[in-house]
Order: C-alpha cells, then structure tokens, then sequence
C-alpha cells in the first residue's frame, strides 16, 4: 500500500544546529527557548520546519501516541523506536530523549547503560530524566559517562502517584523549598537545563534566580528561560481533559475527523474516486487486452486449450 507521498527526507535549514553552547548564550542574551514534543517522523519535520530549538521524544508519547493511561508504562523498546523516527526528520533543533521508568532508578550502572541506549540507537544528543532523591545520583553518574542530561522537577509524571496525582507542586513553603533544593541539586551535578512543571509562577520566578542553567517551563509561568508544550496538545489532535497550562494552537483532530468523514461519504457514494485520481491506459493497449478475455473465454467455452497471442 502506497501513502502517496513523494518525499522521504526532512525539510533542508539554513539555521545551525541548537547546541549547548547556543542554549547557554540564549539563557544569558534573553532569547526564549522553544521546545516541543515528537514522536513520529512527520511531527519531527514539523518542528524542523517550525524552527523550534528543543525537540523531547517524551514519555508522554505513552498517553498520546501508545494509548496508554500513564507514561509510566512506556518501554525503552518502544522509546527507541519512536527516537528513531523522529532522528530521521530533525536537522537543527537539539534532540532530546526521555528516559522511561524502571530504565534509570536501581543503579547507576543501569541509568548509564540505558542512556548510552538512548543515544546510540536513536541519535539524540542528550536525555532527560525526572528529579528526586537518589535520582540526582544517576544523574550525576550519566554526566560523568559524558552524556548530557536535561533534569525535571515539580510535577514528575512517572511519580505522579506519590505526589498525590496530576497536580502542581511547590504550593507550600515546604513543597517549593524541595523543588529548589532539587533543581539546585541537578545543576550541582552537571544538568545543562531543567524542566519545570506545574509550579506557581512566583515560586518559579524565585527558583529560577538561584540557577545558572537554562530553565524550560510548562504550567510555570514566563520566568523560565523557555516553553515547553506536548506536540499533540498545542494542536488539539488529543481531546478529553487537557491540563491548566495548555494552549491549543489549532484543532487538528476535529479537522482530520471531518476529512475522513468527507472521504467515507464520496466512497459510499462513489464519487470517489474521480477521473483524476484514476490512471489511464493506450486504447491499443485496451483492445489487445480486451481481445486475450475474448479468446480466452470462447476457448474455455469449446473445451479448447488456448492459444496465447504473438
């Protein structure tokens, strides 16, 4: 089966590639940073045409890709494969890839063995994982094998549960002195940037002077160094209950809904396909074929075994 398409290679830029460097001179110049979701190959050339900086392969692709109801249950399999696709439609922006729960936590050994996964089966440049406790040991512990990590603190998904659900973080004095303590935590060890999620601006605000590192907000405010929102949620292609910080950009399901619906009414009523949707052949062509079922079917008629034409 055919898609139709044509092209098979990611849009061509005249941008550089995002590097650290460069996210470092955009946090000091005060030029916000752009980061977007991908999961997929065509939503990677959508950023690349986008001009976006960052682009995460998150374990979010669990809900709103792998149909699962919590990102905790997406695999390292499953996250390679989606980094695969995704490396084959990025050029300029800098590549990001989430480690999944259960591939980082039980030691160091194993948090560096599934980074260097990560990287080398799906080219990405750096990985993220979530913030607390012990985590900023496997995080320090990957920086020193020489891979970049991206942290994440406030509302960590994959833990989610112990924060008591999807709910923001740092409402209390106290909740907010653990997400700085963390985040101060994760640059101490070499972190280039860190996610905040769902934290009370002004408790954003004060955290993000005490760090050095460019800081990436979602459902934080506009203090953050840059944004950061899921690719499907931005263009309203996942539906049901979104969460307070997300802004759609577009309503892309209703749009493919009603496409596909077009579709299925013209082929019911056969107005699809049309004449310039059908391939046409020479009528000499035609008639030489048209006589072969001729022969053929008087041939079968006589009980005589056919003879095919010169």
């Amino acid at each position: 089966m055919s898609s139709g398409g044509r092209s098979h290679t990611a849009p061509t830029s005249d941008r550089k590639p995002v590097s650290l460097p460069r996210l470092g001179e955009m946090k000091a110049n005060g030029e916000p940073i752009v980061m977007v979701t991908a999961y997929d190959y065509p939503s990677a050339t959508v950023a690349e045409a986008a001009g976006v900086d960052i682009v995460l392969v998150g374990d979010s692709a669990a809900n709103v890709v792998l149909g699962y109801p919590g990102t905790e249950m997406v695999s390292m399999d499953e996250m390679v494969i989606l980094g695969k696709a995704v490396r084959r439609g990025l050029k300029t922006p800098l590549m990001v890839g989430d480690m999944p729960m259960g591939s980082y936590e039980a030691s160091n050994e194993e948090a560096i063995r599934s980074a260097q996964r990560l990287i080398k089966e799906t080219g990405c440049q750096a990985v993220k994982l979530e913030a607390g406790g012990v985590i900023v040991e496997r995080a320090r512990a990957i920086v020193n094998s020489g891979i970049p990590v991206m942290g994440h603190v406030g509302l960590t998904p994959q833990t989610a549960t112990a924060l008591g659900g999807y709910k923001a973080q740092g409402k209390s004095a106290k909740s907010a002195i653990k997400q700085l303590e963390d985040a101060l935590a994760l640059q101490s060890v070499g972190c280039f940037a860190i996610v905040i999620e769902a934290v009370p601006s002004a408790i954003t605000d004060e955290i993000v002077k005490k760090l050095e590192v460019p800081t990436i907000g979602i459902g934080a405010g506009r203090g953050t160094s840059g944004q950061v929102l899921v690719f499907h949620d931005l263009l309203g292609i996942t539906t049901g209950h979104m969460a307070k910080f997300v802004k759609r950009y577009a309503s892309v399901h209703e749009t493919m809904v009603a496409a596909v619906k077009q579709y299925g009414q013209e082929v019911r009523t056969r107005h699809f396909p049309e004449p310039e949707h059908v391939y046409s052949v020479e009528p000499a062509e035609l008639d030489e074929f048209r006589r072969y079922l001729s022969e053929e079917s008087l041939a079968s008629a006589k009980g005589w075994e056919w003879e095919p034409l010169p």
